[in-house]
């Protein structure tokens, strides 16, 4: 229930008219290749998840793997992943909400996400309870709309086609693979559940086997009813289409099962981000308060709060294709540190208990690696630029921290002395006419030397006491 739940997420239902314009018909091979190209990293997740069953998922893989940079710029992504993940389903949200009722698509988006960071702070068995429910009927209504239209005439013979030939269909490849996400959130809770080296496994490669399933035949079932240049022109292609085979009774399902599953991968994204901003703190990468926690439910409350305000600050911009684009990102870049940590540790810890053991090492992880970067190519390029400041902010973030507190006073200490420095020679240069304000009294200039004198006192003072810190 966690992995399918947080994976059939508002991306399938708002997401798919936008795939439809790229790849045509032919969108049913692009979730195909989809699933095939994540099936290959949920197999390097449940050996990692069932060997290491510890929180923080891809965190703690590449800090048993390689520990330093790789493991902080891991967590970093997952974190930033989980959040970007968390307001896409919040919008998503949202957007179907106001196919039947008229609402203010930022705000509802917010307040959901404010909900879901109370269930939260509650406890995983609050998180499971609700989880269960929503999910359950989640997928009774996916499977009434998949099994009504198999069972219903086609209005037209449905042929593959792209109208921008095999190109389209990978780039709605790399724009549709978010809906795949989220099955990774298992490993991420992995300390939180019984039995784990067997339950892990099993339910990564299960949720992945269902989401394989559904999503071709969800699309299938979508193209039998309206082809792809009127899916592409819908507001929700599968409240559309499901309006067209089942009436008003459908549109009314698949609008409640849209509306589950935003909220569920809403829940299941929370709940994640908090758990690796947790590791991240307990390890001393993040301020230590994000490890805090609560003395009766016994979650990470603060690193639910921080990281439910700084979601909802994306969930404002309310933009769906860039939110999708920068989760994928993220994820991407995520599931190829994942396939490296687990090549990694065959090599580095051969002895590693592995209850369960990906097939046909190496190749499986190999093929994860390169088929997830390859999609970084057809990535938006707002996105990746997006993603290469992210990544400049976290190399920033590691180093500063490894450098310690004392090191980084002493650096802005000879920071201080040198602009210090200059400062008065620049006082004396004025002062002594070398150099030449023009336009300005000789008042002014005197009020400019005063001030800079000063100015260099100061810094030349801070940086002294920055310089001798001793703690």
């Amino acid at each position: 229930m966690l992995g399918v739940g947080g994976a059939i997420q508002a991306g399938i239902f708002v997401m798919l008219s936008y795939a439809a314009g790229l790849a045509g018909t032919s969108l049913i091979l692009a979730l195909i290749l989809c699933g095939a190209i994540n099936f290959f990293t949920m197999c390097s997740y449940a050996e990692l998840g069932s060997a290491l069953p510890r929180a923080g998922g891809e965190y703690t893989f590449a800090k048993a793997a390689y520990g330093g940079l790789v493991s902080f710029m891991t967590g970093w992504f997952e974190w930033i992943s989980n959040m970007f993940f968390a307001a896409l389903s919040a919008v998503g949200f949202a957007l179907i909400i106001s196919y039947v009722i008229p609402v203010n698509v930022p705000l509802t988006a917010i307040l959901t996400i404010i909900v879901f960071a109370f269930i939260n702070i509650r406890g995983v068995s609050e998180v499971g309870k609700s989880q269960t429910l929503m999910v359950g009927a989640l997928l009774s209504i996916i499977i009434a709309f998949i099994l009504n239209g198999l069972a219903l005439p086609s209005t037209a013979p449905l042929q593959l086609s792209s109208p921008t030939g095999p190109l389209g269909v990978i780039r709605a490849t790399a724009y549709i693979f978010v809906v795949y996400l989220g099955v990774e959130a298992i490993a991420v809770a992995q300390a939180e559940i019984k039995n784990p080296s067997k339950n892990i496994p099993r339910a990564i490669l299960l949720s992945a086997m269902v989401l394989f399933i559904i999503y071709p035949l969800t699309a299938y079932v979508m193209f039998k009813f309206a082809p792809p240049e009127i899916v592409s022109t819908e507001y929700s292609s599968l409240i559309y289409v499901a309006e067209l085979s089942m009436g008003f009774v459908g549109k009314l399902a698949l609008v409640i099962a849209g509306i589950i599953a935003a909220l569920s991968s809403i829940n299941t994204s929370i709940m994640a981000q908090s758990r690796v901003a947790y590791a991240l703190s307990r390890d001393g990468y993040f301020p230590k308060a994000l490890c805090l926690v609560h003395h009766k439910f016994s979650t990470p409350h603060v690193a639910v709060i921080v990281g439910s305000i700084l979601t909802a600050v994306l969930a404002a911009t309310g933009v769906i294709n860039f939110v999708g684009y920068a989760t994928d990102f993220g994820f991407i870049i995520g599931f190829a540190l994942v396939n490296l940590s687990l090549i990694k540790l065959r090599k580095k810890k051969p002895m590693l208990d592995r209850p369960f053991k990906t097939p046909l090492y190496p190749l499986t992880p190999i093929a994860g690696i390169v088929t997830s970067l390859f999609l970084l190519v057809f990535i938006d390029l707002g996105v990746l630029s997006l993603g290469v400041v992210l990544s400049i902010f976290a190399v920033l973030a590691y180093y500063i921290r490894m450098v310690g507190h004392l090191r980084i006073r002493i650096a802005f200490g000879g920071i201080s002395l040198g602009l210090g420095g200059f400062t008065a020679l620049l006082t004396y240069l004025i002062s002594a006419r070398i150099v030449e304000l023009n336009g300005i009294s000789s008042t002014a200039t005197t009020v400019v030397t005063v001030v800079l004198l000063f100015a260099s006192v100061i810094q030349v003072i801070a940086g002294i006491l920055n310089v001798t810190a001793k703690t």
